[in-house]
């Protein structure tokens, strides 16, 4: 069924594209002479200069010579157009101006298909090609027989074959000349010619426009001079273009005495589609803020969708009497009166905002209502009072969408849809329902500098550096070269380099040895900043290795690896230890203690070649510890102490890297212990100062330790005393009654008084006993306070 169903609609095309062809002045043959008048009337603009930078961007200048009034042309694709449009400066920099700058806009297709009187989409099945075509006049050959009427119907019906199983089939209906019916299946025995011409002209002009989907994609942008005589047009915008790297040779010499030599390369490729002939070139390390934005495009706005008011049939009312004298007639109001609100809430891209809260409150009673959209970024708000009012939609990570100055009808649902921008929710964008008014302004753009120098001169633009070429470069369009930036003599050593790094081991003392790594210590003496790329290194006229190199500054030194070195073990054995206490600092009634941890890598170096090694050891930075006394790191980087180590050939070495972490502990010195003052005796750091402190601290600590013993003393036998008084008046109410009761009574009164005397001899010492402790306390505080000590051991 699909060799039958592609037959015919390839029969259907092939008949629509010659009828559109054969007609003089279609489209197509209207807009081909108007772009070669274009191309032969506009001259081309050169490029003559060309800044490459490290984000993908590269920034260009054309300069032409023009006469009177002329057309100058530059071709783009629309990816560089949109980088164009949003960056280009023209100045005509004599008596002339620039009168426009004009370039061939591409609407998206379906929006140009629409323009079709034929309702076809960008992609079509058969069924919808005879739908759109229904009451066109058709001529139908099915078999030896020809039919000739209009096309009434298309539908897809499944039918059994003789074998029980069921296919589609897709037939349509036509209304012949003589008012019969008949139906045809849209099979290999079918086929189906237009006998309207417009029609044929109709789907010409659509095969057209979907063909011209695949064509190049080019923009040609056309700038208009307008002036008398001779004069100069500068032209300058920026465009994408592939990055340029950096690569380096370092050439070691042969002979003792003589300076390698560094050469730099830049690797550049001419994608922009013209050539560079001649062309002033800079290099710029560095990535100024760039974007994308796809504004060659034509956007078409979503606009609200308002519907006609409804009519609206008055019925019979009856009015209540007045209660009082009528007054001044109140302003009009419209209280009394609602409508709705509905929208759509998207994203720059069209995407949906689910979650938006969207509020709209009356201008004149300050009244507002709130939505929430739903997952298609729809929102509802019903019986809104109407009247002049104000919308407001906010979403998580958007700026507030503000619209002011609108009126909301009375008795329909208004729309109303919402575009929010990226942003912060202390952002708003306001819309207000009024005629926007744009101003422009004029600028001009000063001379050009041009910079000369050896191959390639290097200077500073604020964050970035920049190589200005010497020599005008020429490359052909969608090629690519190498271009020398730097060659100078510098300064290098020859050193083997071993990481810690790089020969982690889970085991600590894993004493297994690792081998080091080939490496240079270069100082960049170039004068020239070292952009980061590759580098290639050649020793004894042969290649000796490669690696990378990170940005290096003018008088800097960077280690650079590039091949393993055979002939150096390194071995790293670690010791760890608990140092005693050895600062005692007290201020302010605090004591720090500090103790110490000790690490201790030793590093064991063997060389086995007949030369003696420069080793460089690389010892990782840990926080918090320190290098002890022993061998100076040559150099510190931001994750490694270096270390130089001389070894001699056939010998080994050995380097001894120790390391302390202080641990402090600290104690209010008001609170003292023995146990302190026992941890330091034994570790014999107890100091006549030291001691002398701890005497009188704990002196004053005892004495109000006594007084509060005495005062802890006196208050239990007070509370004593008040338990047995309760105690001896619950007896004196049992005995009432009682033969002993004269005789107990007289006992236990005495003994109540005897209590009494003792519990205002107790208050009236322990009241003289809490103010010697409040003393004591005081004198201890500002004795804590007042002691300053600094003992090292």
């Amino acid at each position: 069924m699909l060799g039958v169903c592609l037959k015919v609609v390839v029969v259907l095309l092939f008949a629509t594209v010659a009828g559109a062809q054969n007609k003089p002045g279609s489209v197509l043959e209207k807009s081909q002479p108007t772009a070669t008048a274009a191309n032969d009337s506009s001259s081309r603009l050169p490029v003559k200069r060309v800044v490459l930078y490290k984000n993908g961007i590269g920034y260009f200048e054309h300069t032409a010579r023009v006469r009177g009034n002329q057309d100058l042309a530059i071709d783009f694709t629309t990816g560089q157009l949109n980088d164009v449009l949003k960056s280009l400066t023209v100045v005509d920099l004599g008596e002339g101006r620039i009168s426009g700058v004009r370039y061939n806009s591409t609407a998206p297709l379906d929006e140009r298909l629409k323009a079709l009187r034929l309702p076809f989409g960008e992609q079509v099945t058969r069924a919808d090609f005879l739908m759109a075509l229904r009451g066109a006049r058709v001529e139908v050959h099915s078999g030896s027989a020809t039919t000739t009427g209009r096309l009434l119907s298309v539908e897809k019906e499944r039918k059994a074959n003789g074998k029980g199983d069921f296919y589609d089939v897709t037939e349509f209906s036509i209304v012949s000349d003589t008012g019969e019916m008949k139906n045809f299946d849209l099979g290999p025995g079918t086929s189906v010619r237009l006998a309207e011409r417009d029609l044929g002209d109709e789907i010409g002009r659509y095969l057209n426009l979907v063909g011209s989907s695949r064509a190049r994609d080019l923009r040609r942008m056309t700038i208009s001079a307008t002036g008398t005589g001779d004069r100069d047009i500068f032209v300058s915008y920026i465009s994408e273009v592939p990055i340029w790297k950096s690569t380096y040779r370092i050439i070691l010499p042969d002979k003792p005495g003589e300076k390698p030599l560094l050469q730099g390369w830049a690797i550049v490729d001419n994608t922009v589609g013209d050539d560079w002939k001649d062309v002033q070139l800079s290099l710029v390390a560095a990535a100024p803020q760039s974007f994308i934005q796809d504004i060659s495009q034509p956007y078409y706005a979503r606009r609200p969708v308002v519907a006609l008011p409804e009519s609206m049939m008055l019925s019979p009312q009856t009015h209540e009497a007045a209660m009082n004298v009528p007054g001044p007639s109140p302003p009009p109001s419209f209280a009394g009166g609602t409508g709705g609100l509905q929208g759509t809430v998207t994203d720059p891209s069209g995407a949906f905002v689910a979650g938006a809260r969207v509020t709209i409150r009356n201008e004149e009673s300050g009244s507002s209502q709130t939505a929430v959209t739903d997952s298609s970024g729809t929102y509802h708000l019903y019986n809104v009072p109407a009247g002049n009012s104000a919308l407001f939609v906010d979403a998580p990570g958007f700026q507030r969408y503000s619209l002011s100055n609108f009126y909301l009808g009375v008795g329909r649902t208004n729309e109303i849809h919402a575009t929010l921008q990226l942003g912060t929710a202390s952002e708003t964008v306001e819309v207000r329902a009024e005629p926007a008014t744009i101003q422009t302004q004029s600028s001009m753009v000063s001379s050009a500098m041009r910079k000369q120098g050896a191959e390639a001169e290097g200077k500073d633009v604020g964050e970035m550096f920049e190589y200005d070429i010497k020599q005008k470069i020429t490359i052909g369009k969608n090629q690519s070269a190498l271009v020398p930036i730097l060659q100078s003599h510098i300064d290098v050593e020859k050193v083997s380099l071993w990481s810690a790094s790089d020969n982690d081991s889970d085991d600590s003392n894993d004493e297994k040895p690792s081998r080091a790594l080939r490496a240079l210590w270069v100082t960049n003496s170039s004068g020239l900043t070292l952009d980061s790329g590759t580098f290639n290194i050649l020793e004894g006229d042969t290649f000796a290795g490669e690696g990378l190199i990170d940005t290096v500054n003018p008088g800097e030194r960077r280690l650079l690896s590039y091949a393993t070195d055979t002939a150096v073990h390194v071995v790293a054995h670690q010791e760890s230890s608990e140092k005693p206490v050895s600062h005692v600092r007290i201020a302010k009634g605090i004591m720090v203690l500090t103790k110490e941890e000790r690490d201790i890598l030793r590093y064991t170096i063997r060389n086995a070649d007949t030369l003696p090694r420069q080793v460089v050891i690389e010892h990782p930075f840990r926080e918090g510890w320190k290098l002890a006394e022993g061998p100076k790191a040559e150099e510190t980087s931001a994750s490694f102490y270096r270390f130089r180590v001389s070894v001699e050939a056939g010998k080994t070495a050995e380097l001894p890297v120790e390391e302390y972490h202080p641990l402090d502990t600290s104690y209010q010195l008001n609170n003292l212990n023995n146990d302190q003052v026992v941890l330091l005796t034994q570790q014999g750091r107890m100091t006549p100062a030291l001691q002398d402190v701890f005497r009188r601290v704990l002196d004053q600590q005892n004495q109000v330790g006594a007084l509060a013993t005495q005062l802890q003393s006196h208050q239990q036998e007070v509370e004593s005393i008040t338990k047995d008084q309760v105690r001896l008046r619950e007896n004196m109410k049992a005995l009432k009654g009682s033969a002993e009761e004269k005789a107990l009574l007289q006992r236990y009164t005495h003994q109540l008084d005897s209590q009494e005397d003792r519990l205002n001899t107790l208050n009236k010492e322990i009241s003289d006993l809490q103010e010697k402790h409040t003393q004591a306390q005081q004198l201890l505080d500002r004795m804590v306070q007042e002691i300053t000590l600094d003992e090292r051991f």
